[in-house]
Protein backbone atom coordinates (compact mmCIF):
# COMPACT_ATOMS: atom_id res chain seq x y z
CA UNK A 1 0.00 0.00 0.00
CA UNK A 2 2.76 2.40 0.94
CA UNK A 3 4.59 1.51 -2.24
CA UNK A 4 1.53 2.25 -4.35
CA UNK A 5 0.96 5.60 -2.69
CA UNK A 6 4.61 6.49 -3.09
CA UNK A 7 4.51 5.59 -6.78
CA UNK A 8 1.34 7.64 -7.32
CA UNK A 9 2.93 10.58 -5.46
CA UNK A 10 6.02 10.35 -7.62
CA UNK A 11 3.93 10.13 -10.77
CA UNK A 12 1.89 13.15 -9.64
CA UNK A 13 5.02 15.18 -8.95
CA UNK A 14 6.51 14.10 -12.23
CA UNK A 15 3.40 15.14 -14.17
CA UNK A 16 3.35 18.45 -12.31
CA UNK A 17 6.99 19.03 -13.13
CA UNK A 18 6.44 18.11 -16.75
CA UNK A 19 3.46 20.45 -16.98
CA UNK A 20 5.45 23.26 -15.40
CA UNK A 21 8.33 22.60 -17.79
CA UNK A 22 6.01 22.67 -20.80
CA UNK A 23 4.42 25.90 -19.60
CA UNK A 24 7.77 27.56 -19.08
CA UNK A 25 8.99 26.33 -22.43
CA UNK A 26 5.92 27.74 -24.18
CA UNK A 27 6.32 31.14 -22.50
CA UNK A 28 10.01 31.27 -23.34
CA UNK A 29 9.36 30.25 -26.93
CA UNK A 30 6.66 32.91 -27.42
CA UNK A 31 8.89 35.58 -25.88
CA UNK A 32 11.76 34.54 -28.11
CA UNK A 33 9.56 34.67 -31.19
CA UNK A 34 8.17 38.08 -30.16
CA UNK A 35 11.64 39.59 -29.74
CA UNK A 36 12.84 38.11 -33.00
CA UNK A 37 9.95 39.59 -34.99
CA UNK A 38 10.49 43.01 -33.39
CA UNK A 39 14.17 42.93 -34.22
CA UNK A 40 13.42 41.97 -37.81
CA UNK A 41 10.89 44.78 -38.16
CA UNK A 42 13.36 47.27 -36.71
CA UNK A 43 16.13 46.05 -39.01
CA UNK A 44 13.81 46.28 -42.01
CA UNK A 45 12.81 49.81 -41.03
CA UNK A 46 16.47 50.85 -40.63
CA UNK A 47 17.26 49.27 -43.98
CA UNK A 48 14.48 51.24 -45.68
CA UNK A 49 15.63 54.47 -44.02
CA UNK A 50 19.24 53.85 -45.09
CA UNK A 51 18.07 53.09 -48.61
CA UNK A 52 16.13 56.35 -48.72
CA UNK A 53 19.18 58.29 -47.45
CA UNK A 54 21.37 56.74 -50.14
CA UNK A 55 18.83 57.59 -52.84
CA UNK A 56 18.59 61.20 -51.57
CA UNK A 57 22.40 61.45 -51.42
CA UNK A 58 22.69 60.12 -54.96
CA UNK A 59 20.13 62.66 -56.16
CA UNK A 60 21.94 65.56 -54.45
CA UNK A 61 25.29 64.37 -55.83
CA UNK A 62 23.92 64.30 -59.37
CA UNK A 63 22.39 67.75 -58.92
CA UNK A 64 25.65 69.17 -57.56
CA UNK A 65 27.58 67.57 -60.42
CA UNK A 66 25.21 69.18 -62.94
CA UNK A 67 25.62 72.56 -61.20
CA UNK A 68 29.44 72.25 -61.20
CA UNK A 69 29.44 71.24 -64.87
CA UNK A 70 27.22 74.21 -65.75
CA UNK A 71 29.43 76.61 -63.79
CA UNK A 72 32.55 75.22 -65.47
CA UNK A 73 30.98 75.74 -68.89
CA UNK A 74 30.03 79.30 -67.94
CA UNK A 75 33.59 80.01 -66.71
CA UNK A 76 35.08 78.64 -69.92
CA UNK A 77 32.68 80.69 -72.03
CA UNK A 78 33.37 83.82 -69.96
CA UNK A 79 37.13 83.28 -70.36
CA UNK A 80 36.74 82.79 -74.10
CA UNK A 81 34.60 85.92 -74.35
CA UNK A 82 37.16 87.86 -72.34
CA UNK A 83 40.03 86.74 -74.57
CA UNK A 84 38.06 87.56 -77.71
CA UNK A 85 37.11 90.97 -76.31
CA UNK A 86 40.69 91.79 -75.35
CA UNK A 87 41.96 90.69 -78.75
CA UNK A 88 39.34 92.83 -80.47
CA UNK A 89 40.24 95.85 -78.33
CA UNK A 90 43.96 95.47 -79.02
CA UNK A 91 43.31 95.07 -82.73
CA UNK A 92 41.22 98.25 -82.65
CA UNK A 93 44.31 100.24 -81.72
CA UNK A 94 45.86 101.91 -84.77
CA UNK A 95 48.87 100.29 -86.39
CA UNK A 96 51.99 102.36 -86.85
CA UNK A 97 55.52 101.42 -87.70
CA UNK A 98 58.03 102.20 -84.94
CA UNK A 99 60.79 104.45 -86.13
CA UNK A 100 64.27 103.63 -84.83
CA UNK A 101 66.07 106.91 -84.28
CA UNK A 102 69.70 107.69 -83.47
CA UNK A 103 70.81 107.01 -79.88
CA UNK A 104 70.26 110.63 -78.79
CA UNK A 105 66.51 111.34 -78.92
CA UNK A 106 65.18 114.86 -79.15
CA UNK A 107 61.91 116.25 -77.87
CA UNK A 108 60.95 117.44 -81.35
CA UNK A 109 60.71 113.88 -82.68
CA UNK A 110 57.76 111.88 -81.38
CA UNK A 111 58.01 108.27 -80.17
CA UNK A 112 61.80 108.55 -79.82
CA UNK A 113 63.53 105.29 -79.02
CA UNK A 114 66.79 104.40 -77.38
CA UNK A 115 68.13 100.89 -77.88
CA UNK A 116 64.66 99.77 -78.94
CA UNK A 117 62.92 101.26 -75.89
CA UNK A 118 60.41 104.07 -76.07
CA UNK A 119 61.56 107.29 -74.37
CA UNK A 120 58.88 108.99 -72.30
CA UNK A 121 58.85 112.13 -70.20
CA UNK A 122 57.37 112.89 -66.80
CA UNK A 123 53.93 113.34 -68.38
CA UNK A 124 52.62 111.77 -71.58
CA UNK A 125 49.35 111.40 -73.48
CA UNK A 126 47.87 107.92 -73.18
CA UNK A 127 45.08 106.50 -75.30
CA UNK A 128 42.84 103.96 -73.54
CA UNK A 129 40.90 102.06 -76.19
CA UNK A 130 38.02 101.25 -73.90
CA UNK A 131 36.37 103.80 -73.45
CA UNK A 132 38.34 105.33 -76.35
CA UNK A 133 39.68 108.43 -74.58
CA UNK A 134 43.01 110.22 -74.47
CA UNK A 135 44.23 111.26 -71.03
CA UNK A 136 47.31 113.00 -69.75
CA UNK A 137 49.22 110.49 -67.66
CA UNK A 138 51.90 110.96 -65.04
CA UNK A 139 54.82 108.59 -65.49
CA UNK A 140 55.94 107.15 -62.15
CA UNK A 141 58.54 104.38 -62.04
CA UNK A 142 58.01 104.16 -58.28
CA UNK A 143 54.47 102.82 -58.67
CA UNK A 144 54.17 99.07 -59.19
CA UNK A 145 50.80 99.16 -60.96
CA UNK A 146 49.23 101.77 -63.19
CA UNK A 147 46.08 103.52 -62.01
CA UNK A 148 42.99 105.06 -63.61
CA UNK A 149 40.69 107.64 -62.06
CA UNK A 150 37.31 106.02 -61.42
CA UNK A 151 34.31 106.81 -59.23
CA UNK A 152 31.10 105.00 -58.26
CA UNK A 153 32.96 101.69 -58.31
CA UNK A 154 30.46 98.86 -57.79
CA UNK A 155 31.16 95.13 -57.90
CA UNK A 156 28.68 92.66 -59.39
CA UNK A 157 28.60 89.15 -60.83
CA UNK A 158 28.12 88.16 -64.46
CA UNK A 159 28.03 84.53 -65.62
CA UNK A 160 29.54 83.49 -62.32
CA UNK A 161 32.51 85.84 -62.72
CA UNK A 162 33.31 89.00 -60.68
CA UNK A 163 32.76 92.21 -62.66
CA UNK A 164 32.91 95.90 -61.81
CA UNK A 165 30.94 98.93 -62.94
CA UNK A 166 32.55 102.38 -62.65
CA UNK A 167 32.50 105.89 -64.06
CA UNK A 168 35.44 107.57 -65.79
CA UNK A 169 35.83 111.26 -66.56
CA UNK A 170 35.82 112.65 -70.09
CA UNK A 171 38.81 114.97 -70.61
CA UNK A 172 37.79 118.56 -71.29
CA UNK A 173 34.14 117.92 -70.50
CA UNK A 174 32.06 118.00 -67.35
CA UNK A 175 30.67 114.49 -67.83
CA UNK A 176 31.46 110.85 -67.14
CA UNK A 177 31.16 107.54 -68.94
CA UNK A 178 29.99 104.33 -67.27
CA UNK A 179 32.24 101.34 -67.91
CA UNK A 180 31.89 97.63 -67.15
CA UNK A 181 34.85 95.25 -66.98
CA UNK A 182 35.70 91.86 -65.61
CA UNK A 183 37.83 92.08 -62.48
CA UNK A 184 41.38 90.87 -62.99
CA UNK A 185 42.36 90.82 -59.31
CA UNK A 186 42.49 92.99 -56.18
CA UNK A 187 45.71 94.87 -55.37
CA UNK A 188 46.98 95.81 -51.93
CA UNK A 189 48.11 99.46 -52.05
CA UNK A 190 49.88 101.36 -49.26
CA UNK A 191 49.75 105.14 -49.59
CA UNK A 192 52.68 107.29 -48.50
CA UNK A 193 50.46 109.34 -46.19
CA UNK A 194 48.95 106.38 -44.34
CA UNK A 195 50.01 103.07 -42.84
CA UNK A 196 46.74 101.29 -43.57
CA UNK A 197 46.76 99.27 -46.81
CA UNK A 198 43.94 99.81 -49.31
CA UNK A 199 42.42 97.06 -51.43
CA UNK A 200 41.76 98.23 -54.98
CA UNK A 201 40.02 96.52 -57.86
CA UNK A 202 42.23 95.86 -60.89
CA UNK A 203 41.06 95.61 -64.50
CA UNK A 204 42.92 94.99 -67.76
CA UNK A 205 42.67 97.74 -70.37
CA UNK A 206 44.22 98.12 -73.85
CA UNK A 207 46.24 101.32 -74.14
CA UNK A 208 48.65 103.17 -76.41
CA UNK A 209 51.56 105.50 -75.61
CA UNK A 210 53.33 106.86 -78.64
CA UNK A 211 53.62 103.95 -81.07
CA UNK A 212 53.59 101.36 -78.31
CA UNK A 213 50.34 99.52 -77.74
CA UNK A 214 49.62 96.80 -75.23
CA UNK A 215 47.23 95.43 -72.62
CA UNK A 216 47.95 96.25 -68.97
CA UNK A 217 46.43 96.20 -65.50
CA UNK A 218 45.04 99.41 -64.01
CA UNK A 219 43.83 99.84 -60.45
CA UNK A 220 40.58 101.78 -60.08
CA UNK A 221 40.98 104.69 -57.68
CA UNK A 222 39.46 108.10 -57.00
CA UNK A 223 42.20 110.45 -58.23
CA UNK A 224 40.08 113.61 -58.16
CA UNK A 225 42.45 115.13 -55.59
CA UNK A 226 45.43 114.52 -57.89
CA UNK A 227 46.56 116.44 -60.95
CA UNK A 228 46.52 113.61 -63.46
CA UNK A 229 43.70 111.08 -63.97
CA UNK A 230 46.07 108.32 -65.07
CA UNK A 231 49.24 107.03 -63.47
CA UNK A 232 51.61 104.87 -65.53
CA UNK A 233 53.61 102.50 -63.34
CA UNK A 234 56.29 99.87 -63.70
CA UNK A 235 53.93 97.23 -65.06
CA UNK A 236 53.80 99.31 -68.28
CA UNK A 237 57.29 100.83 -68.22
CA UNK A 238 59.26 97.67 -67.50
CA UNK A 239 61.46 96.50 -70.38
CA UNK A 240 59.76 98.72 -72.99
CA UNK A 241 60.18 102.36 -71.88
CA UNK A 242 62.85 104.70 -70.57
CA UNK A 243 61.82 107.69 -68.43
CA UNK A 244 63.41 111.12 -68.89
CA UNK A 245 61.97 113.09 -65.95
CA UNK A 246 63.37 116.33 -67.36
CA UNK A 247 60.99 116.25 -70.32
CA UNK A 248 57.25 116.24 -70.94
CA UNK A 249 55.12 115.07 -73.86
CA UNK A 250 58.00 113.39 -75.64
CA UNK A 251 55.65 111.01 -77.45
CA UNK A 252 52.82 111.66 -79.86
CA UNK A 253 49.88 109.43 -80.57
CA UNK A 254 49.06 108.46 -84.16
CA UNK A 255 46.77 110.85 -85.98
CA UNK A 256 43.14 109.96 -86.50
CA UNK A 257 42.63 107.87 -83.38
CA UNK A 258 39.14 106.34 -83.41
CA UNK A 259 38.06 107.86 -80.11
CA UNK A 260 34.41 107.73 -79.20
CA UNK A 261 34.49 111.22 -77.73
CA UNK A 262 36.85 112.76 -80.26
CA UNK A 263 39.23 113.87 -77.52
CA UNK A 264 42.75 114.50 -78.76
CA UNK A 265 45.99 114.56 -76.86
CA UNK A 266 47.15 117.95 -75.52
Amino acid sequence: MLSTRSSRSRITRLVSLLGLAVLLSACSHDRYLFLERADLDQLEQQHQQQKQRLEALETRTLEQFDIMETRQQLRQQALLDRLNRQQALIQSLPQQQASILPPQPTTSEPSARLKGKLVVGETEPIYIADPGLVYTARIDSGAATSSLHAINVKRFERNGQPWVRFDVSVPGRDETLTMEHEISRRARIIQSNTDDPERRIVVELPFMIGDHRDLAEFTLSDRSHLTYPVLVGRNILRDVMLVDVGQEFVTELPEGLNTEQGVKAP
